[in-house]
């Protein structure tokens, strides 16, 4: 059942599901969908459990809960499609590894957009680099009503996509925007899933396209060597100059888009070319 955020653009058999981050919105991915469905593809932008609503909402709901919207999500997909890749943005990027971590026969490809598994850019505030103690304080009973709240340049360099953004963040439009801030037990929610999935990432056998900004302001380059280091697969890897943390959105989001488009559709054409390969051969009649 699609949610109220959630977009299902039909296109062609290659499918691709995008996947948010914390806090976030399906809306920061919906022009990277819709431009995913002008180039062929079927396109279902996922809308995380506990997201779109207040903080409430978000604080009744966990890791599991997000990764279980993932794969409900990639079930719905998959009926209509041949090929399922899997994008995602900050830690929706960790949440398309953990599902390519679980489901390694499924999961064709790969795109990570400013992958998140540590909060270690330079605007970072001070609680996001203590994140790691985050399970250990809420688990205590403590800061269950604490806010880490975003700050300037909140993850775009757009001046003009910034002040759209930060503008209905601050109006209360959490369906179009997300939250303006990171509850501290959604935060030790995300710190849990971040550790589950590094240890594990050995197991990843999809191809992976990695596009993450040099200047990034949330994540620092840390993170795309995580996955270099960690992943069994091919990495294509893609760093902005131009852009900040949300490279879905930001100056640079063309090529962004241009380089997932050619690295799915490589992927596409490879295992199209092997099937083929193996196909019965036709008894002429």
């Amino acid at each position: 059942m699609i949610k109220p955020s959630e977009f299902h653009l039909r296109g062609g058999r290659a499918g691709v599901l995008l996947i948010h981050g914390l806090t976030g919105t399906p809306t920061e991915m919906r022009y990277v969908g819709n431009c995913l469905q002008r180039a062929g593809f079927s396109v279902l932008g996922v809308q995380l459990a506990g997201h779109c609503g207040d903080v409430d909402d978000l604080l009744a709901t966990g890791w599991r809960d997000w990764a279980a919207s993932v794969s409900e999500a990639a079930d719905r997909l998959r009926e209509d499609v041949d090929h399922l890749f899997v994008a995602g943005l900050s830690m929706g990027a960790v949440l398309a590894l953990k599902l390519a971590i679980d489901r390694p026969g499924q999961v064709d490809g790969l795109g990570l957009y400013g992958t998140t598994f540590f909060h270690d850019g330079w605007a970072t505030p001070a609680i996001g680099r203590f994140a790691f103690l985050l399970p250990l304080i809420t688990a205590l009973g403590i800061g269950h009503h604490q806010m880490s709240e975003e700050v300037e340049p909140y993850g775009i360099k757009d001046e003009r996509i910034r002040e759209r953004v930060v503008g209905a963040m601050f109006a209360g439009d959490s369906q179009a925007a997300g939250l303006t801030g990171f509850p501290w037990p959604s935060l030790a929610q995300f710190q849990t899933l971040s550790s589950h999935v590094r240890h594990r990432l050995g197991r990843v056998r999809a191809p992976c396209f990695v596009a993450h900004s040099s200047n990034d302001d949330i994540a620092s380059l840390r993170n795309v060597q995580v996955i270099e280091r960690g992943v069994r697969a091919p990495v294509r890897k893609l760093l902005l100059d131009d852009s900040y943390h949300l490279v879905t959105i930001d100056r640079e989001r063309a090529k962004v888009i241009d380089g997932t488009i050619g690295f799915f559709r490589e992927i596409v054409a490879q295992r199209e070319a092997a099937w083929s390969q193996h196909a019965p051969l036709a008894v002429a009649k």
